[in-house]
Formats: structure tokens, C-alpha cells, sequence
């Protein structure tokens, strides 16, 4: 009986209905944090394969537009949506039955290029970030949780031993003993979503300097292009292409 006493499940049942209340809010804060993590990890291992495969097919595209067009506007990757949105922006500055950027409209056509580059990075880095702001939380906020359900409990069961006069450890150590279950679950449910956070975020800010990279680097072989007077996309040599 004592043993079925001090189960999670007889603990649970002994506790008080705010005590529940928390232990139960802690439980679907550990799932969703589970969740997320499984989410972002998945999400991580499939961007580094796509993003592996575009810079293959970068490397090895005889030109801009082959590339451009074998993506037909749908990048698997962040680093696709980045080349795509500079192509895209790229040809809109062709002026109508013209194949060349005019020398008057380089630099502002850079600086679009450029624009549109640091927009798509910051959306792409956006999409791999959402929700990562509740693993922070519940690392942070469910030992408090807990720990406020342990004081509460703890609270109730010495109110309790005092209304019924019975000063015996075999009538309060239930009451204690959900009280400090709390503590515990807010712990089970903290640690995994701190650990993961870091090691997630991580992954993701190395990304994202990647990424960065990419879009300095591209700059450069359009700022080379426009620069020779090279507005069409299907001009860029292949030796360009490598050089990253």
C-alpha cells in the first residue's frame, strides 16, 4: 500500500488539485518541448542535405541561369532562396529588350541585390528559429513552476497536520512527497529544453554565418559582373561559378 502510496500515479492522485494543476501544465510543457526539439532537429538535418546539394550543383553549373532555371523558383534551402530572390532581383533590372545593366544603374541594382538578399536571410533565419523561443522558457520558467507547486504542497500539508492534530511523519510525508514530485517534474521538463536550445541554437547561428557568407561572397561575382558590363545572368562563366 505504501509502495502504490509514493508511485507517480499515487502521488499525483494524493496531491492536491492546484498541485495537479501544475504537474500537469509541466507535463504538456516537457511534450511541446519534445516536440520542437524532434521538429528542429529534423529541420536542421534536412537543410544541411539540401544545402549541401545546392552548393554541389552551384559549383558544378556551367552558369547562373542553368541553375536558376533547374531551381524553376522553388529552393529546398535557405541558401537557394537566397541565390533565387538575387537572380530574381537581377533580372528584374534588365531594362525591357536589353541584355546589359546601363553603367547609370550598377550601383543601385547592387544595392537592390543586396537588399533583397538581406531580407531573405533574415526571413530564412526566422523560419529556423520560430518557436525556439519556448525552449528557452520552459529551461528557465519550469523549475520555478515546480518549485512554487513544492511550497504550495508543502504548505498544504503542514495546514493539514495542524487542523487534524497529528504531528506523525506517516501523515504528512505523502503531502511532502507530491510537493517535492513538482520540483522534480519541473526539472525533467527543464533540462532536456536547455540542453537542446543551446546545442539547437548553435547549429542555427552557424548556419546562419554561412549563409551570410554566401550572400558576401555572391555580391562580390555580381559587383564583378555588372562591374565588366556583364548584365545577362547566362553570361557568368563557369570559372566564376567555382570561384566559390
Amino acid at each position: 500500500m505504501l509502495a502504490s502510496t509514493f508511485s507517480i500515479f499515487g502521488l499525483f492522485g494524493h496531491a492536491d488539485l492546484f498541485v495537479q494543476a501544475i504537474t500537469i501544465l509541466i507535463i504538456l510543457a516537457s511534450v511541446w518541448s519534445w516536440a520542437i526539439i524532434i521538429n528542429k532537429v529534423s529541420m536542421l538535418r534536412r537543410v544541411r542535405k539540401f544545402t549541401a546539394v545546392f552548393e554541389k550543383r552551384f559549383k558544378n553549373s556551367a552558369s547562373l541561369d542553368d541553375l536558376f532555371d533547374a531551381l524553376d523558383n522553388k529552393p529546398r534551402d535557405p541558401m537557394g532562396a537566397l541565390f533565387v530572390a538575387a537572380m530574381q532581383e537581377w533580372k528584374l533590372s534588365l531594362p525591357e529588350d536589353q541584355t546589359v545593366v546601363p553603367a547609370d544603374k550598377i550601383e543601385s541594382t547592387l544595392q537592390r541585390i543586396n537588399q533583397v538578399m538581406r531580407v531573405t536571410l533574415d526571413r530564412e533565419s526566422n523560419k529556423m528559429e520560430i518557436r525556439m523561443g519556448f525552449l528557452a522558457t520552459t529551461g528557465s520558467v519550469s523549475p520555478m513552476v515546480g518549485l512554487f507547486g513544492t511550497v504550495w504542497g508543502i504548505m498544504q500539508s503542514f495546514a493539514a497536520m495542524s487542523s487534524s492534530q497529528n504531528s506523525s511523519l506517516a501523515a504528512i510525508a505523502p503531502g511532502i512527497a507530491t510537493s517535492l514530485s513538482t520540483t522534480a517534474f519541473g526539472l525533467i521538463a527543464a533540462i532536456p529544453a536547455v540542453i537542446a536550445y543551446n546545442k539547437i541554437y548553435a547549429e542555427i547561428a552557424s548556419f546562419e554565418t554561412r549563409l551570410q557568407h554566401f550572400a558576401e561572397e555572391f555580391s562580390v561575382m555580381v559587383s564583378r559582373q555588372l562591374d565588366a558590363g556583364v548584365g545577362n545572368t547566362t553570361t557568368a562563366t563557369e570559372q566564376d561559378v567555382r570561384a566559390f
